[in-house]
This record gives structure tokens, C-alpha cells and sequence, in this order.
């Protein structure tokens, strides 16, 4: 049997947690920038909260009810995720579990007697609340998508199911399905929601029954094929292990406000090569290519609309290498090859692709002293910043206003990562 635990409003729950004045109260969390709603409470939901929506379009209702509104606080929820993920492999074994995102985890259940399902189900939990404090469901079911099914039921029917859904008998997964809206299914987009609408699908206990050869031709081959499997309860879709070695790292931002100048996308564009460089230096990686993208606001009709268009351009590197100032000295000139005058950029981004071990990287036996102790000064600039925080060191090509940085304005205090923003309690 498979699992999977999903976080109750995952985002909101974090900012709850430290705020319990705001327990059962309406709370939303805004995307980048303070753009949109990201996420929301059940009681926001109520009110007519309206998800991934722009901010200002709801800001009316908002008020109104004296909604709690909060910017993104990405340390924050990345450390509770960590915290959430951590207790789960120390409850069921790290083999055991699979992060799925930042606030899903697929959990292997197979040593557990059937009888037992549901006490164990609800026992993992129970330890996660009490261990992080952050609310979560379960659905348990023989697959994969069928347990992402028990999961959507037990939330939506929280104080029924107490959080927890077991899918184990033909009766109960044809009830479970026939209650789940094709557009709801895990796997099925809103272009195949539409198609198999037409075809008059309108429920997955209605997909479950189409043949399978029927599947394979009009739901991508064999991604439709063991979709199918999967909703008649033979497991198709396997527990994976994360994956430790990434072919490709990008890091990318919208920015606070629109960027006119070279100045300021040339340090936007040397801070995200920074980060972009510790994130492979992590898993002990070296960069054989360098890709900068902007994105720029167009202009249509003689007249002001908003058309976002992205520009790009790479160059493979003459040795692969972590080192955060050579790729600064190959991301600039890129930056400055895309820049156009009189022009409003909205976003920049940098991947680092053509990735090798560190390791492999043949020596240059002409190096200077220096240039042969710059992985040392990495290790040691990456030290400090994790300790520290905040980019203590950093190369002065990446600015020291930064202006361009992403709004954040409604942010709640970076509790668990900053010693400076530390919970207090009087």
C-alpha cells in the first residue's frame, strides 16, 4: 500500500504556527512580489478568497474581514518542510519515503498488516503535529494516484475523516472515484480534462472503465496507460529515490520593480550566478555552460500592455568550473549582449547546465598560486554565508543596495533560520 501526507494549507500553517492568535481565523499567503494568492486557509476559502488570484483583485473582500495577509517567507517554510520530511523518514524509515514537494511525500506502507492501515495511518499523523506543529492529511490506497485521491477526499471532509483516508476495498475506491471530478484526477491537465470531457468522461471511476488500448491513443501513450492501471489498483508508478545529482541548476527571481538600467541587471544578473554556483558546489558539481534570460515588457499597438517576452543567450565555458568569479566574468558580457536601452525588464535568470563532478576537472599544471586555492576560498565563502546568513561575503559585482530586489513587504520574521528574528515569548 502506498501513502501519501500532504500539509493542510501548507504555507498559511507555517505562519500560524508562530502566530496562534490567528488559529481558525482567515490567513493568505501572496505569490512573488506580493502578486497573488498562493495559498489560504479553509476559512479564507469561505469568504470567497479566490486561489492564485491577483492580490488587489481580492483586497476588497479581504479587508472586510480582516484577513491576515502575509508575504512569501521561503526560509521559513523550507525549514518547517525539512522539519516535516525529517519525521516522517524518523517515524516509517528513510527508504520508506519519497518528497514529492515541498509539502507532499509519498510514504511506502507495503510491511503494514491491512488491518493495521488505519491505526498506523493515523499514528504517523499525530507525531508529525505533535513534532512540527503543522497540520496534515493522509490518503492510503494500493497506488499511487489512488492514494492521491483518499488524500483529496480526507481534506476536503476533514472532521469526517479525521484526516485520514483508507482506499482498500473495490467499494470504497469506487465510491472514492466516482466522487472525484475527472479535472480533480492526479496526472489528468486541464487540455485532457477538456478532451475527456468531450468524449462525456466527467469522473474518474468513468476513466477507470475505458479500455486501456483506448487510453494508450488519446492520453499520451504510455503515460495514459498506466494512469489507467494505477485506477484499477496496479501499481504502475514506482517509490522513487530522490534525485542527489541534477543535470541542471538555474536561479531566477522577478524583480521588486521593473529594471531600466545595466547597472542593476548586471548585479541582478552576478547574484543569481552566485547563488546558482553554491547550489553546485553542494552537490560537487562543475559548469561546462553558462544561459542568461531576461524578460522584458512588450509594447503592442503604440500602447502600454503588459507582454512579457523572454531573451536569452549561453556560452559554453573553456573548462567546467564551481568558481563563483569565473562565472560572474561569464555572465556579465551576457547580460550586457541581451540589455537594451529604453527597456523595462520584469525578470532575469541564470542556468549553469553542462554539469560534471568537480572532481573530474583535469588541472591546469600553468595555474597561478591563487587561482589553485579557489575552491578552498568557495568552501570557505559558503561556510560563512550558512552560518551567517544574508550573503555576509559576497563578490561586489552583486551590489550592495541590491534595489531591484523582490518586493516582500507583509514578510513575518525568519523564525527558525536568523538568530536576529528569533521567536520571543513574553
Amino acid at each position: 500500500m502506498k501513502a501519501i501526507i500532504d500539509c493542510n494549507s501548507f504555507y498559511c500553517s507555517c505562519e500560524i504556527l508562530f502566530r496562534p492568535d490567528l488559529m481558525s481565523k482567515p490567513v493568505v499567503v501572496l505569490s512573488n512580489n506580493d502578486g497573488c494568492i498562493i495559498s489560504r486557509t479553509d476559512e479564507a476559502k469561505k469568504i470567497g478568497v479566490g486561489m492564485a488570484a491577483p492580490y488587489y483583485q481580492n483586497r476588497e473582500v479581504i479587508e472586510k474581514n480582516n484577513v491576515a495577509v502575509f508575504s512569501s517567507n521561503y526560509n521559513l517554510y523550507g525549514d518547517l518542510s525539512m522539519r516535516v520530511m525529517d519525521t516522517l523518514r524518523m517515524s516509517i524509515g528513510k527508504q520508506s519515503v519519497e518528497v514529492y514537494s515541498v509539502d507532499e511525500a509519498f510514504l511506502d506502507l507495503s510491511m503494514i498488516p491491512e488491518d493495521q492501515l488505519y491505526d498506523a495511518a493515523k499514528q504517523i499523523k499525530e507525531i508529525t503535529e505533535q513534532w512540527t506543529g503543522i497540520k496534515v492529511s493522509i490518503g492510503v490506497a494500493p497506488t499511487k494516484v489512488l492514494s492521491k485521491v483518499a488524500n483529496r477526499l480526507s481534506k476536503k471532509d476533514k472532521q469526517g475523516t479525521n484526516g485520514v483516508m483508507i482506499l482498500s476495498t473495490p467499494e470504497n475506491i469506487r465510491e472514492a472515484l466516482e466522487k472525484t471530478e475527472i479535472s480533480d484526477l492526479w496526472g489528468v491537465g486541464r487540455q485532457y480534462a477538456a478532451k475527456l470531457k468531450n468524449f462525456g468522461i466527467e469522473n474518474s471511476w468513468q476513466l477507470r472503465n475505458m479500455p486501456e488500448e483506448w487510453c494508450r491513443k488519446n492520453l499520451g501513450g504510455v503515460v495514459g496507460l498506466r494512469l489507467i492501471k494505477e485506477l484499477k489498483g496496479i501499481p504502475c508508478i514506482p517509490m522513487k529515490n530522490p534525485l542527489q545529482i541534477k543535470k541542471m541548476i538555474a536561479t531566477t527571481r522577478m524583480f521588486g520593480k521593473p529594471v531600466h538600467e545595466l547597472k542593476d541587471l548586471k548585479e541582478a544578473v552576478a547574484t543569481y550566478t552566485s547563488r546558482a554556483a553554491e547550489k553546485i558546489r553542494r552537490q560537487h558539481s562543475a559548469a561546462g555552460l553558462i544561459e542568461v534570460f531576461v524578460v522584458t515588457n512588450g509594447f503592442l499597438n503604440q500602447k502600454y500592455e503588459y507582454n512579457p517576452q523572454a531573451k536569452h543567450t549561453y556560452f559554453i565555458l573553456p573548462k567546467a568550473t564551481a568558481n563563483t568569479n569565473e562565472l560572474i566574468e561569464y555572465a556579465l558580457p551576457l547580460a550586457e549582449k541581451l540589455f537594451r536601452p529604453n527597456t523595462k525588464y520584469l525578470k532575469a535568470g541564470v542556468v549553469l547546465g553542462a554539469l560534471v563532478p568537480d572532481h573530474s576537472i583535469q588541472s591546469n599544471l600553468f595555474a597561478t598560486h591563487a587561482q589553485n586555492h579557489l575552491p578552498s576560498l568557495m568552501n570557505a565563502m559558503d561556510n560563512i554565508n550558512f552560518s551567517m546568513r544574508d550573503d555576509v561575503v559576497k563578490y561586489a559585482a552583486t551590489g550592495m543596495k541590491r534595489n531591484w530586489k523582490m518586493r516582500q513587504e507583509l514578510r513575518s520574521k525568519r523564525y527558525t533560520t536568523r538568530w536576529n528574528e528569533l521567536f520571543e515569548i513574553q
